[in-house]
């Protein structure tokens, strides 16, 4: 019983997780690497 709900427990907290993750604009990695050689040109 008490596995059943940390099971139930744990699958609503990724669920919420994953709705707050795809809110986040994260930058790719090629985008800084952009921004970075433009400061660095200045």
């Amino acid at each position: 019983m008490v596995v059943a709900l940390l099971g139930l427990a744990l699958f609503v907290l990724i669920k919420s997780m994953n709705k707050q993750m795809s809110k986040i604009q994260v930058p790719h990695e090629s985008d800084q690497d952009n921004k970075k050689a433009d400061v660095d040109a200045d």
